[in-house]
């Protein structure tokens, strides 16, 4: 599993050392043992935890070069994907794992109490709250997501915490030129604007992943996100 886990990483441009493999493997097995009392991820097999998780998640490196980045926020993280990975991945960041269950927030702290990672916070919030909060708006140079929500929604969700200059970095996969026909507008009225997107495999699986790389071209308006549900019922640019 190990050797695994360093070729594919090795594939995407990352150098994982002996210490941040072991991180990983601790990772893989509290995840897996937690899943047994809540629902964390239906991935639970050594290989596929391995390359649908954490091999995924560092397909972000194919987007942009993670280790010019300074400070991450992951909206909607879950088990800790991608944010946590990528935390393990390029000890150097600053990271912010945002979640609006409290569960799954217990479990990430675990985690990152049990792996030694320091420059890393949990925030129990709703994005739409959060948002609006001075501390954490237009305060990060990446926002990294995965499998939240489609684009218009996401857009709404995460372009407020980006910087102007940076980006939101959205792991989609073939249904991403969809999303983006109809994402297009909220993009733009967020401040944001579609630099590419970037196709990439994850190594030793048969995934074929689409990225979307938006950067912030200017501040986001500040009645943006609109309170908790809104932009769920009704997303920007689609009525």
């Amino acid at each position: 599993m190990k050797k695994l886990l360093i070729s594919g990483a090795k594939e995407l441009d990352i150098q994982l050392s002996e210490t941040q493999v072991e991180q990983f493997m601790k990772y893989k097995t509290l995840l897996q043992e937690w899943n047994q009392k809540m629902n964390l991820t239906a991935i639970t097999e050594d290989r596929e935890v391995i390359t649908k998780h954490f091999l995924d998640c560092m397909t972000i490196n194919k987007a942009l070069n993670m280790s010019e980045q300074k400070t991450v926020i992951d909206i909607g993280t879950g088990a800790g994907f991608p944010g946590l990975v990528i935390k393990i991945a390029f000890p150097h960041l600053k990271v912010t794992l945002v979640d609006a269950l409290k569960k799954r927030l217990t479990f990430l702290e675990t985690v990152i109490n049990e792996l030694g990672l320091t420059d890393i916070e949990c925030v129990h919030s709703r994005a739409e709250d959060l948002g609006k909060n001075k501390q954490y708006r237009e305060g990060f140079d990446i926002c990294a997501s995965r499998a939240v929500a489609n684009l218009a929604v996401l857009s709404e969700y995460t372009l407020p915490f980006v910087k102007v200059d940076g980006y939101l970095i959205a792991l989609k996969g073939q249904k991403l030129d969809e999303e983006l026909e109809q994402g297009q507008k909220a993009i733009k009225i967020l401040g944001g604007q579609l630099e590419e997107v970037v196709h990439t495999g994850v190594p030793f699986t048969d995934l074929d992943h689409k990225i979307a790389k938006i950067k912030k071209v200017k501040s986001t308006d500040t009645k943006y996100p609109r309170k908790a549900g809104e932009p769920t019922k009704a997303p920007l640019g689609l009525s």
